[in-house]
């Protein structure tokens, strides 16, 4: 093994150090610029028409864009109830039962592969399956396609926070005669439930700015969504109003399009803080 002198090992740790530095500094720059544009123009459209009205015709002045705000909130529950439960599950079995076996490998080969998939390629996916037979677009070919990419999110951290259990307990409690399912879900997983609970918030924050798959499934609407129940149809969302706000020649729209930037920035970053307080919580 060839021995570097202390001086050139230094000099590549301070090159490596200035280079690592600047490359966070980049980062943390265009951050604050997005978050300093997004903010000084979406401000302007804060008002209670965004959250209260409707969107206006094409070139009347005015309205606001309550319906999206609506049908977002809605698809997001509706995916988050059909990802969250099932991802736990898988990550469940690959925490406590197929740690080792082969199965177990390929399903979390797959999860791998499908945290790795572009949006777009889950909402061409759902169009095919849901959107086709159906005959048209709805929110709920949206929300499916919104919890197929919470799935990978929430089996992953499952599994991670399963995993940082002590195995000591779970041989404790079956050594008392306990289940294994009763030991699974009322020791460890109480055990690991702010861990689970961040995973949770971090596959909300991921899918609530996606447009990619809603242009597919849910596409858009300028009316309100009536109910869950009522969301066989296209369904207001505030990512698909933004692309097509934006694109629009006309200025309220555009400015409407900030607002509603605004908006997203402000919940995903309040979900992704919330999630950093509770994952310091789970190291401590």
């Amino acid at each position: 093994m060839k021995i570097r002198h202390p001086l050139q090992r230094r000099l590549v740790n301070i090159v490596m150090l200035i280079l690592s530095s600047l490359s966070a500094l980049i980062g943390i720059i265009a951050l604050a610029w997005i978050l300093y544009d997004v903010i000084k123009i979406g401000g302007t459209a804060l008002n209670l028409a965004l959250v209260t009205e409707l969107p206006a015709p094409p070139g009347v002045e005015g309205g606001g864009l309550a319906n999206a705000l609506l049908g977002t909130a809605m698809m997001t529950f509706l995916a988050t109830v059909l990802g969250v439960p099932i991802g736990m599950l898988g990550g469940i079995y690959l925490a406590e039962f197929g740690r080792k076996n082969r199965f177990g490998a390929f399903i979390r080969f797959a999860t791998n592969v499908l945290m790795g998939i572009p949006s777009i390629i889950v909402g061409l996916f759902v169009y095919t399956i849901v959107v086709m037979p159906m005959g048209r677009f709805s929110g709920y070919a949206g929300a499916v396609a919104l919890a197929i990419i919470m799935l990978p999110i929430v089996g992953r951290t499952t599994e991670d926070m399963l995993n940082l259990v002590p195995n000591a307990l779970r041989e404790s409690a079956l050594a008392l005669g306990a289940p294994r399912w009763r030991v699974t879900l009322g020791i460890v997983f109480r055990s690991a439930k702010v861990g689970l609970i961040t995973g949770g918030l971090l596959a909300v924050a991921r899918v609530s700015g996606e447009t990619a798959p809603l242009l597919f499934t849910a596409l858009n609407s300028p009316f309100w969504p009536d109910s869950i129940l009522s969301m066989d149809q296209p369904t207001a969302n505030l990512t698909v109003t933004i692309f097509n706000y934006a694109m629009s020649p006309y200025v309220d729209w555009q400015r409407l399009a900030w607002g509603a930037s605004l908006l997203i920035t402000a919940g995903v970053l309040t979900l992704i803080v919330i999630a950093r307080l509770l994952s310091k919580e789970v190291k401590r």
